[in-house]
């Protein structure tokens, strides 16, 4: 039941991250690179099921997550928006990005920059919280180290 879902704001550890990203279909990330990378993090959230029934809150599964990293003033990028697939369809990345948005909204200086990359459909939900498309115009670039050119 999804009133049995919490939505906590701290990201979850490296392994919990790593777990997440493939169950959901994102792309592999080392455990190495999240213990590097995660700590970084300016805001995150993540969903728990089942937090409110058990004893010990971090033996509760985490279905989603969603993060904000950047400068922490001229640039913000949303990264890491995930929901378990058996869990997708139930408004639950658009309470993430409700969490994030509101962040958002409350530390982001003028003038600053906020930006995600939108895999499919994933863009509708974004449009919702105020993101355009910049195509043509801007293109998101990108490689995944290491280079092999």
């Amino acid at each position: 039941m999804d009133d049995e879902i919490v939505l906590v704001e701290r990201f979850p550890d490296a392994e919990a991250y790593c777990a997440l990203r493939a169950a959901a279909g994102m792309s592999p990330k080392t455990l190495d690179a999240a213990r590097l990378g995660l700590p970084n993090t300016l805001y995150g959230v993540h969903l728990r099921r089942g937090a409110l029934l058990q004893a010990q809150a971090d033996r509760a599964e985490i279905i989603g997550m969603g993060r904000i990293i950047g400068d922490n003033g001229c640039f913000f990028i949303v990264v890491d928006i995930a929901v378990l697939p058996e869990y997708q369809g139930r408004g639950l990345g658009k309470r993430i990005m409700a969490a994030l948005d509101a962040w958002l909204s409350a530390n982001v200086p003028a003038s600053a920059y906020v930006s995600l990359a939108a895999d499919g459909d994933a863009k509708y939900l974004y449009e919702k919280f105020g993101f355009l498309e910049t195509t043509p115009h801007t293109v998101n670039m990108e490689y995944i180290a290491p280079r092999t050119s």
